[in-house]
């Protein structure tokens, strides 16, 4: 059995604000009345609104430039204030004074100095309070999904206890976490600001370890029932990346056809990609692990896991991230089902070759060699690659706020701090130095602002009918976070 043959290696915080009168929170349209504009009756069907909606007839908020800070000294760090201790009368009711075994323990009053106020500990920070969600529709995969999966998952446990054994399986799934680990950690820094739904990362990663899996073992052994063995060099050029990736490719395209409204470009595509390489990888790098250990025994598996597990731990992410990103730039434009096939017919073909390319030179001279020279340099460009995408998203964002920004809702000090990482960086300083440090409400600020950046997006292509339902939402969000924060 093989998966692709042997040759497969391995700054300013921001002012405190005054108290200008807030604007109202948004209010969406009651539930069954949808806004209607003016060519447009109640039950039109919905056209792209050419800009944002303003704040409900109120003066936009005014933030001050994120420039020199103003703090109010606390309470507790002012000048305390004395008082003259008073005398009362001693009644049946009124307490006895204590007694003291020295007159040094004895509390300032009670020998002649004054006392402090009582200390009076501040109000709580105001908390965001329970704000509605998105809606879920067209974000999440299909739990008839992961029960196909769960199906083909059984199998694949009973083939690999039957053809490695337990002991061997276990050891070599232990050890196909951690190449498993690092991608995962690689992807959510790329995408950490928009995340994408858990349901959708359990998805990718499960049929990449799963289905993807599944799909080439069948087809390695039709291929051997009809062929006979193959050359484990032609194998591993040819049949590895047509099959794997075609395998690879499919999950993607059908995350894009079940949660389409969760798939807006390129970045997602990537992550999608990424997720489901690295899913495959983990189930292929139990089978190499545990073969390892069973023919050479330590030695065998020690180096097998630095060349595959350390020194090449993206390599399925970097080859399905290919497809994933044709089939996202589809998305961006708001392509049809038809159309973002077409595209990513194109990306998995260079995904396919670039998984030969990775393949072939692990059997071409001295791997080392070529690894530094050739494989080392295509991971580089992948990085630099995944950096101007992150770039062109951070500028887009920028865009999108920006019409809010017009309309009222937001600053444009705030735009900058809630869309580029430099500002971003600066708006988590400056949250952290308030008081109950406040840096999750900024963090939860930045991905609400970001993705309503994203949702207006929809909004202009028109492709999603939902998206100004999420837009009045979100505003909500941000609105409530931003009150937050500037909370005393």
């Amino acid at each position: 059995m093989t998966f692709g043959g042997h040759g497969d290696p391995a700054e300013q915080r921001p002012a405190s604000r005054p108290s200008p009168p807030a604007p109202s929170p948004y209010q969406p349209p009651a539930a069954g009345q949808p806004q209607a504009s003016a060519d447009q009756g109640p039950s039109a069907p919905y056209q792209p609104q050419p800009s944002p909606p303003a704040p409900a007839a109120q003066p936009p908020y005014t933030q001050p430039a994120y420039a020199q800070p103003q703090y109010a000294q606390p309470q507790y760090l002012q000048q305390p204030q004395y008082v003259q201790p008073q005398s009362y009368p001693q009644t049946a009711s009124t307490p006895i004074a204590p007694v003291y075994g020295s007159v040094l323990a004895q509390r300032p009053e009670h020998h002649g100095a004054v006392a402090y106020d009582a200390y009076t500990p501040p109000a709580p920070v105001q908390a965001v309070p329970a704000l509605p969600v998105p809606s879920a529709k067209g974000r999440h995969a299909s739990v008839w999904a992961f029960g196909a999966l769960g199906f083909v998952l059984l199998g694949l446990i009973a083939y690999f206890v039957w053809a490695l054994g337990p002991a061997a399986s276990m050891i070599g799934m232990v050890l196909a976490l951690v190449p498993l680990t690092i991608v995962f950690f690689g992807v959510f820094f790329i995408d950490r600001w928009e995340p994408e739904p858990k349901s959708l990362v359990a998805f990718a990663i499960a049929w990449g370890a799963i289905a993807s899996v599944g799909l080439a073992l069948v087809v390695d052994l039709l291929l051997t029932l009809l062929l006979g063995q193959r050359n484990d060099d032609l194998t591993a050029v040819l049949q590895a990346p047509l099959v794997e990736e075609t395998a690879k490719g499919l999950g993607v395209f059908l995350i894009f056809l079940m949660a389409r409204r969760s798939f807006d470009g390129p970045i997602d595509g990537v992550v999608y990609g990424a997720l489901v390489g690295a899913g495959f990888a983990f189930t292929e790098n139990i089978q190499y692990f545990a073969v390892s250990l069973i023919e050479g025994g330590a030695p065998d598996l020690t180096v097998t896991f630095v060349l595959r597990g350390l020194m090449s731990p993206f390599a399925h992410a970097m080859f399905t991230s290919v497809t994933g990103f044709a089939i996202g730039l589809a998305a961006r434009r708001g392509a049809s089902a038809a159309r973002a096939l077409g595209f990513g017919a194109v990306g998995l073909l260079g995904a396919m070759a670039l998984h030969a390319l990775w393949n072939g030179s692990s059997m071409i001279g001295n791997f080392f060699v070529l690894y530094i020279v050739l494989q080392v340099p295509l991971f580089v460009g992948f990085i630099v690659v995944i950096i101007l995408l992150r770039k062109e998203e951070s500028r887009l964002t920028y865009a999108r706020l920006s019409d809010y920004a017009t309309a009222g809702w937001f600053t444009p000090q705030e735009v900058s701090m809630l869309a580029t990482p430099a500002g971003r960086r600066v708006g988590l300083r400056w949250a952290s130095g308030l008081r109950g440090d406040r840096r999750p409400i900024m963090r939860r600020f930045i991905k609400d602002a970001t993705t309503l950046a994203s949702v207006r997006q929809r909004i202009i292509t028109g492709r999603d009918p939902l998206a100004t339902q999420d837009e009045q939402v979100l505003l909500q969000r941000t609105h409530a976070a931003r009150d937050a924060l500037l909370s005393v």
